[in-house]
Formats: C-alpha cells, sequence, structure tokens
C-alpha cells in the first residue's frame, strides 16, 4: 500500500484529519489504497522524500527543483485567498507580535529574525530574496539571525515567546492558521509579504507505476468540481488542484544562485 502525507500543512490536529478525508477522497476516486501516515517534527522531511512508497506527500518546491529527491510531480493545491488568484501560488509573510511596537518591516531592522530550514522556499529562500534590496543599502539588517526553526509552527511560537522579533510564516498555512486558530492568529501581525512562487506540491515515488499516479493527478484535478470534496476543500482553505511540472519550480533555483553569487547568505 502506498502512503499520504501532509505534514507540512496539517496545522493541528483538525487540519490532520480534513487532510485524511482528504486523501481517503483522493483514494476513492482514484481506486489507489493510500495509508496516511504521520511523520511529524523533528522527524526530517528529508526522511519522508526519500521513501519508496509515496502516493501522495508534500514537498516544498525548491528541494523538488533541485533533484535531489527521486519524486513525480502530482498536483499542487491552489488556495482560496486573493493572493493566489485562482493558481497554485502562495508567499511567506513576515510577522511579527500583534501586541509589540513592530508595525514595518523597517522596525524590525536591528533585531532579530528567525528562519526554518535551508531547502525550505517560504522559510529561507523567499525571506532573503525580500531582504536583499534592503541589505545593498548597508550593513547587516539584524543583530541575530537565528535558524533552523524547521517548521511554520516554531517560527510563530519564536515570535510569540519573543525570542525572534520576525520570522516567515508561509502565507498558506498562515490561512489555515485564521481559520483553525484564529486566537493564535489573532496574536500575530504581518509586516510585509514576499512575492508570490509555485506552491508546494504532492509528489509521488518516481518508481510508482504510471497508471496509478495518472489515477491519483486525475482525482487531485476533479476534486474542484466534486460535490463531495467541497466541505473538506473549504475546511482546507482550498478552491482545487492544479497540474504541475517541474520547470514550474526551477525558476527557483535560479532565484538561489543568484542571491548566493551576491554574496547574502543567512537572512539577516
Amino acid at each position: 500500500m502506498l502512503v499520504a502525507n501532509a505534514r507540512m500543512y496539517a496545522v493541528n490536529a483538525g487540519v490532520r484529519a480534513a487532510w485524511a478525508k482528504l486523501f481517503g477522497l483522493v483514494s476513492q476516486k482514484a481506486g489507489v489504497p493510500l495509508a496516511v501516515i504521520d511523520h511529524a517534527a523533528p522527524a526530517p522531511l528529508e526522511a519522508l522524500w526519500r521513501r519508496d512508497d509515496l502516493g501522495l506527500a508534500f514537498i516544498c518546491g525548491f528541494p523538488f527543483a533541485g533533484g535531489g529527491f527521486s519524486l513525480l510531480p502530482i498536483a499542487a493545491p491552489i488556495p482560496a485567498s486573493p493572493l493566489a488568484s485562482g493558481q497554485p501560488l502562495y508567499a511567506s509573510d513576515l510577522i511579527v507580535r500583534a501586541d509589540g511596537p513592530l508595525r514595518t518591516l523597517e522596525d524590525t531592522f536591528g533585531g532579530r529574525i528567525g528562519w526554518t530550514t535551508r531547502h525550505s522556499q517560504s522559510g529561507f529562500q523567499a525571506l532573503r530574496r525580500h531582504l536583499l534590496p534592503y541589505v545593498k543599502s548597508g550593513g547587516p539588517l539584524y543583530r541575530e539571525s537565528i535558524g533552523e526553526l524547521m517548521t511554520p509552527r516554531r517560527v510563530i511560537e519564536a515570535v510569540l515567546d519573543d525570542r525572534i522579533d520576525v520570522g516567515p510564516l508561509d502565507s498558506y498555512f498562515h490561512g489555515l492558521l485564521k481559520r483553525h486558530e484564529p486566537g493564535t492568529a489573532a496574536r500575530l501581525r504581518v509586516v510585509a509579504t514576499t512575492q508570490p512562487t509555485p506552491m508546494p506540491l504532492l509528489a509521488a515515488s518516481s518508481g510508482i507505476d504510471p497508471v496509478i499516479v495518472a489515477a491519483l493527478r486525475g482525482a487531485l484535478l476533479g476534486l474542484g468540481a466534486a460535490t463531495a470534496a467541497k466541505p473538506v476543500l473549504a475546511e482546507l482553505c482550498l478552491t482545487g488542484f492544479a497540474a504541475v511540472e517541474i520547470d514550474d519550480y526551477r525558476p527557483l533555483l535560479a532565484q538561489a544562485a543568484a542571491l548566493d553569487q551576491s554574496g547574502y547568505g543567512e537572512p539577516g
């Protein structure tokens, strides 16, 4: 049996259950048995992406484009947000404490910035791309750069616990938080949002039968028009799924290479 996992967007137990329901609908429609598994932090996502029995698992576009994992693209979610505009797009919201004095990105300069992990588009690459124009105008922006927070949840905790002043939050994760944990979301303020880039995608192990891959893709792409799927899509703040290819994500590699060549490493 193939496995399915939505750890990247399992915001809490309720959202995790909604993903399990969605995977169940896909399994039924595709005629492909799927076992939903946990792979919670601090277990490395790289270990998940190296499995040879993945039917559907989220991977960030940046490591997917890098080709270090033998995975096939299935489909990417389309967030129900104005930022996405009906496309599989997301960004990074740069967040601070809502009850604090920081109200603009410039207000955070000189403080402490956090980031998730180097292979993350939303938690690292998009952040330093957004900050680069400010860096070029002077020296370091922050007195401390705190990395390897690993997950969006840990970025939120670091902000609220006053361990960092500002950090990046995946905009789709943020949307789920607003729906399912409005109290937590209300404690955060967005001081900037990065440029939209392609959403993380659901992928399968490369050795999976092409017939199975096609069935899973077809089931996902049909969810937006399926009456039975509308309640769970609403719970997951989605309008449906879109077909994607590796070429959709390759520009992320070029952007990261340009940042490396500029000499700007860790956000800071």
